[in-house]
């Protein structure tokens, strides 16, 4: 199978002239429409000349521009068929009863678990959770379904320390968020297929300023790992039609609990006055 696109062009990004990396970026961000147009039409709505998709093509392996679409037509047919593929799987378990249903789901949650816990041992892990401890600040980010668990996230961290927060949330500006950061601050990216641009463009900004970057992320195409300091690929295999977030929930818990260890009395402290707080403003129940 031949390399996704997205691979090719993270492995040659950096070689690319200012131009040619203009035309992947709109390639990566459009390939619809790069897949059902014309090389005019394409250069037309982005306004880079037919000869730079061209160049780009060779310069990431491919004999022309065809043979590139052509790729982006096969990765979107194998996306799709893949949605299908589990939309049948699903319909049939829902026709052998719900038994059969809950016990698949639970074998490929469980397994996800299983999968990401035995990767767990390697320092980036361990590293990871130390820059997290020492950071000046870190900042969560999380886009489309992955929203949930970045507010989990920053919640649970919320209780631990007062130097995280969440980006770009119920209106606030991501770019605010991001200004400021530097070697001193974390950025924690929490993106799952279909992804989004704007964690992309968040880890590559965050990254030119030097700031320590996390992705967490379901496949190694994801484009925004090419920014990343960091990377964990959580395993997300589920006879649903939507990929599975429990092993990332799994992830980012655990992640959280490592904190709180090495947090220690700081920590409990913290944890503490956030209770008081928390019943002074009425906002828990006892009992």
């Amino acid at each position: 199978m031949a390399e996704p696109l997205d691979i090719r062009i993270s492995a040659n990004y950096e070689d690319l002239s200012g131009r040619l990396k203009q035309a992947a970026d709109y390639l990566i961000e459009n390939q619809i429409d790069v897949a059902t147009r014309s090389l005019r039409s394409v250069a037309e709505q982005s306004k880079i000349a037919p000869a730079s998709f061209s160049r780009l093509a060779r310069a990431l392996g491919y004999a022309d521009f065809g043979s590139l679409r052509g790729d982006i037509r096969t990765s979107i047919d194998r996306r799709v068929n893949g949605a299908s593929q589990r939309t049948r799987q699903l319909t049939h378990l829902q026709r052998e009863g719900n038994e059969d249903f809950v016990a698949g789901f639970a074998n490929a949650c469980t397994g996800n678990i299983q999968t990401l816990a035995d990767g767990l041992e390697g320092t980036e892990f361990k590293n990871t959770v130390g820059k997290l401890h020492k950071a000046r600040n870190v900042l969560v980010f999380g886009a489309l379904s992955s929203t949930g668990v970045a507010e989990h996230l920053n919640y649970m961290a919320s209780l631990l320390f007062d130097n995280w927060s969440l980006a770009g949330r119920m209106g606030s500006s991501l770019g605010a968020g991001l200004a400021g950061l530097d070697a001193n601050d974390v950025l924690v990216l929490i993106t799952q297929t279909p992804y989004s641009p704007r964690p992309v463009r968040a880890a590559e900004l965050a990254r030119a300023n030097g700031a320590h970057v996390v992705v967490i992320t379901d496949t190694h195409a994801c484009p925004a790992l090419k920014h990343a300091s960091a990377r964990f690929i959580i395993p997300a295999k589920s006879p649903h039609f939507f990929s599975s977030y429990t092993a990332t929930l799994f992830f980012v818990e655990t992640l959280i609990g490592m904190l709180a260890q090495i947090g220690g009395e700081a920590s409990r402290n913290r944890i503490a006055e956030v209770e008081t707080s928390n019943r002074r403003l009425q906002e828990i129940l006892d009992g």
